[in-house]
């Protein structure tokens, strides 16, 4: 034990929540159908934040999991991440939302926490379920939120032992130095917290792997040393189900910088463990954290959903150990940032808190331990860290694994590989009804390309190429629309698509499924110009970009190119982006605009159960009169339309049901795609197909209104027959069943869409989320 107790300044919580080192507002989107409702109204309310001045801030948590119409199968690691943020003692009240259809939803959250036994009474908080206009619900969220903001602004800080510190161990963008340098400084700050009677919390699983005689030399006994074994056995099991090894781990960042493989990674890993410090428990994914003393939690090494689970755990607090320099923040835990080198910590001096290169320089690990140690107990005690000055972060959940046995892993490698053929061409479709066919017919102006392309609008595309540059692509992107830049060469707006991948995946085939929605994107007809940002580390950076458009004999000029930690940070890299886009858009002119029909656009069809075979029809007669038009029509593979043997037909005629292009393959042949997309997720649907070169969606809801493509407009209809259940401005049109008014409606709004004279209803609203598609064999490393 420490000879001598410190104290922070913490948030004693009642109900035995502990102790926080922060007090916010949280909005907790159950799942990602709700994800943009959470985000809408944090924004709405922040600025409330600022005149309670004891509320560090009311934040949203917007994940991608849940959202699919079947349970994942990742829904207890689900379910036990939304209970630790609901009951953290960071966390002043909190106001869950869900639409109430999911099949993880509030009611199924709330009963958990009760027979699990979380103290959900012992925080204000509120299930809210969004069954009304989007404008009513955020108007009750905003209501609720409101009434608790004088209750949460009275919190204040006491004097509390270090014994009430909960610290998460973790690193990202690792190199040769990380167990040198900066992970045995981390673990001598935690090893001092542990002698205080507090607790910490190393995770990542896969990065145990050759390392294990290290860690079991210094365990509390024999059954904890088997539990930690036990579940390195079962991650490399679950990776292997998807035809995976530990060896993906290892990102290109990590090469780079000497970490060659899984081993040498883990060596250096294990060192955010103290050898002085004795492991006292193995818990799993997001488990409470009961006692005090050094945890091992089960977890992929991906850097952001290991810290979901450690925070869901009770870590109020993160040390988080960097060679590369990533600026990872949690939204309402502090993340101090330790850097390995002196020559990066310099680079990124304002994204970076510790420089533990210093021991590298010559100084001694004990002088250095005390000053860091110094600086955790007064960033526990409200200093604030370069992540939070820098005011952004991400939340991500241990993504759902879609195979539970090795059963499946030789059926899905011996598919045929998609052709890139359409399954219905122009020739097919012709001979469409003549009253269907007037009732599509319509005109509209679209601007003209090279290569006989098309586009509806002239967007600049900030793209990210993983999780941790996706917040400083949406800074790049908001303030690149807000300064007007581009106008007069036709650029209405500056997008960025934040998402949660390119780091820390495995499993077949992915790499090149998230590489081809990237060129996808960064090459789409309605993209004027697009800047690639990458964060430094990732498995999916800038040069596996260049060398994806080399070999598919794409200028490399067309495009810009960022780093977030080569260019120096934030502010360097936000400079660098908005330089690049002024001198692109110097040479840029907009092109001509053309007369043109149906048949000049690419549309994305999509579906949700229930519908009747009436509207199946109409839709099939539309697809099929786009088609005959001269368009392309793309589908999911797994769109309810294509279940339905009946419908099919209506669809596709006679011909087989057959995937023509894979996940963000471009469809360069005109014609009805099928698009193997490989989820059943409606966001992740609308990525992929987006990605193939949809210039706008047409879809049919059912239950509520769902969220929209930050980049491409989306149409959503609904039977007539539910006009109670959802409100008509959160839409943009109810289907009669009558075929030629609907289809008359169908064209109509997609007509004055192309020619920008109509706006969606969730583009309105604001409300979009943008999440890209893992895969069948897509899985957490």
């Amino acid at each position: 034990p420490a000879p001598t107790p410190r104290t922070f300044q913490g948030y004693r919580r009642p109900g035995g929540r502990g102790v926080g080192t922060r007090n916010f507002v949280v909005i907790l989107g159950t799942t990602s159908r709700t994800a943009g409702l959470a985000r809408q109204l944090a924004a709405r309310l922040q600025p409330l934040a600022k005149i309670h001045p004891g509320i560090d801030g009311i934040v949203a948590i917007a994940h991608t999991e849940g959202g699919g119409p079947e349970m994942p199968n990742n829904s207890l690691e689900l379910l036990k991440t939304l209970a630790g943020f609901m009951v953290h003692p960071n966390v002043g009240a909190v106001l869950a939302l869900d639409h109430g259809f999911e099949p993880v939803n509030n009611a199924r959250l709330q009963a958990f926490m009760r027979e699990g036994g979380y103290p959900l009474e012992a925080v204000p908080h509120r299930f809210l379920t969004a069954r009304g206009a989007i404008a009513t619900e955020l108007a009750e969220g905003e209501r609720i939120v409101r009434g608790w903001l004088a209750e949460a602004n009275a919190c204040r800080r006491t004097a509390e032992p270090v014994s009430g510190l909960r610290v998460a161990l973790q690193c990202g963008g690792s190199d040769a130095f990380s167990g040198v340098s900066g992970n045995p400084l981390a673990g001598a700050m935690v090893h001092e917290v542990v002698r205080h009677g507090g607790a910490a919390n190393l995770c990542e699983t896969d990065e145990m792997i050759g390392a294990e005689a290290y860690i079991l030399r210094n365990m509390r006994d024999l059954a904890t040393a088997q539990a930690l074994r036990d579940r390195i056995t079962g991650f490399k099991e679950r990776l292997s189900w998807h035809g995976a090894t530990a060896e993906a781990n290892p990102s290109a960042g990590n090469k780079l910088r000497g970490l060659y493989n899984i081993v040498l990674k883990s060596l250096g890993a294990v060192h955010k463990k103290d050898p002085r410090t004795r492991v006292e428990a193995v818990i799993d994914y997001a488990d409470p954290m009961r006692i005090p003393g050094f945890h091992f939690m089960n977890s992929p090494g991906n850097d952001l959903e290991g810290i979901a689970g450690q925070v869901a755990a009770g870590c109020n607090l993160v040390l988080f150990v960097t060679g590369n320099g990533s600026i990872t923040n949690f939204p309402f835990v502090p993340t101090l940032k330790v850097t390995t080198t002196t020559r990066r910590h310099q680079l990124l001096q304002h994204e970076m808190d510790i420089n533990a290169g210093r021991y590298l320089d010559g100084e001694t690990m004990e002088a250095l331990t005390a000053e860091s140690f110094d600086l955790l107990l007064d960033t526990a005690s409200g200093r604030q860290t370069k992540g939070e000055h820098a005011g952004h972060s991400q939340v991500s959940i241990w993504r759902n694994w879609r195979q539970t046995a090795p059963s499946h892993l030789a059926t899905i490698r011996s598919r045929p590989v998609p052709d890139g053929v359409p399954v219905l061409t122009q020739k097919d479709a012709a001979g469409t009804d003549r009253r269907a066919a007037a009732a599509l017919e319509t005109a509209f102006p679209v601007y003209a390309l090279e290569g006989g392309r098309w586009a509806t609008e002239r967007i600049a595309l900030v793209l990210p190429t993983s999780l941790c540059a996706t917040q400083i692509a949406r800074l790049a992107a908001e303030r690149l629309t807000a300064s007007g830049l581009g106008r007069e060469q036709g650029i209405s707006r500056f997008v960025a698509l934040v998402h949660t991948e390119g780091c820390g995946f495995g499993g077949e085939g992915t790499r090149e499924r998230l590489q081809n929605a990237y060129r996808g994107y960064a090459t789409h007809p309605n993209v004027a110009a697009a800047l690639l940002l990458e964060h430094g580390c990732e498995k999916v950076p800038n040069d596996a970009m260049r060398r994806q458009f080399e070999a598919s004999d794409i200028p490399l000029a067309r495009f810009g190119w960022a780093s977030v930690q080569l260019d120096g940070g934030i502010d360097r890299v936000l400079q660098k982006v908005e330089a690049w886009f002024q001198e692109n858009f110097s040479a840029l002119r907009a092109p001509a605009e053309i007369p043109a029909n149906l048949g000049a656009l690419t549309i994305g069809l999509q579906t949700c159960i229930p519908y009747t075979d009436a509207t199946a029809g109409i839709l099939a007669t539309f697809a099929r009169g786009v088609v005959a038009a001269g368009g392309t029509v793309l589908i999911a593979e797994s769109d309810p339309l294509l279940a339905n043997t009946a419908h099919r037909r209506l669809l596709l005629g006679e011909g087989a049901l057959r995937a023509s292009l894979v996940a963000g393959q471009v469809a360069d042949r005109p014609g009805l795609h099928v698009v193997e997309t490989e989820t059943s997720d409606w966001s992740e649907n609308l990525a992929s197909l987006g990605a193939c070169g949809a210039h706008l969606f047409v879809t049919l809801v059912s239950e509520h209104a769902r969220e929209g493509h930050p980049l491409l407009p989306v149409l959503q209809f609904v039977e007539g027959a539910q006009r109670a259940g959802i409100a008509p401005e959160d839409v943009d049109g109810f289907l009669s069943g009558k075929a030629e008014a609907d289809l008359a409606l169908l064209a109509q709004r997609v007509a004055a869409m192309a020619q920008r004279e109509y706006v969606p209803a969730m583009t309105k609203t604001g409300l979009n989320h943008f999440q890209l598609t893992r895969g069948l064999l897509g899985v957490s490393t």
